[in-house]
């Protein structure tokens, strides 16, 4: 790993505790609450983001067990989707209780920084079919309890969820579909490069001796 991708780790977590913290503050104060704040997916993924980036960073100062390549490669796939549905759907509707420094910290830049850091770092062993599976399990989790939340309390924090909306639940369950076929779209797409990095830096130090020099091609005839 670069020496340098620990503290960069725990800086960018550092910075993200920073906006979240004034996200939530603002929330708390605001009318949304902070249960609707705790109810957004963005905000979630996010917070995940913080806990993966931070552990890894303290993990590789300290030389303690890094983070699970499934649990890291779940939080690029939830910010992954927090980005591009940002910016497909979300990004035209106005965010009158988000502070606009920290809307484009969450919604742009983290995703990103995660993103790089999954190519830079990518995984130690190979993500399997089936882990790409498992990490449907949360949202699927959160799609159920903002539903169930949403028929209680009459607030759904994303309008494409919200059944009183044009369409009703037809409309929200083709919502529902697409999102779940962009999720494994995108959980494959985040798999592949993982694992075709790995094996590329796999194969570039298993070419190199101890030294760090390249192995001499074998001479020609016997």
């Amino acid at each position: 790993m670069h020496p340098w991708l620990a503290p960069a780790r725990l800086a960018v977590a550092a910075f993200l505790a920073v906006a979240l913290c004034f996200f939530g503050y603002h929330a708390a104060t605001a009318v949304t609450g902070v249960v609707n704040f705790f109810s957004y997916f963005t905000n979630l993924s996010n917070l995940s983001g913080m806990a993966v980036l931070g552990y890894g960073g303290w993990a590789g100062l300290t030389g303690r067990r890094p983070v699970p390549d499934a649990v890291r490669g779940a939080v690029v796939l939830y910010l992954a989707i927090t980005g591009l549905a940002y910016g497909t759907l979300l990004a035209k509707y106005p965010a009158v209780l988000v502070i606009p420094w920290v809307d484009d910290v969450v919604h742009r830049a983290i995703p990103l920084v995660v993103l790089a850091d999954w190519l830079i770092d990518p995984p130690v062993q190979r993500i399997r079919p089936t882990v790409v599976l498992s990490w449907l399990a949360f949202p699927l989790v959160y799609l159920v309890y903002v539903l169930i939340r949403g028929h209680a309390v009459d607030w759904y924090p994303y309008s494409f969820l919200d059944p009183a909306r044009h369409g009703g639940y037809r409309r929200v369950a083709g919502a529902c579909f697409l999102m779940t076929v962009a999720f494994l779209l995108v959980g494959s797409a985040v798999a592949a490069v993982g694992n075709a990095l790995a094996a590329h830096r796999d194969a570039r130090q298993g070419a190199l001796p101890p030294g760090g020099q390249a192995r001499p091609a074998p001479a020609d005839g016997g």
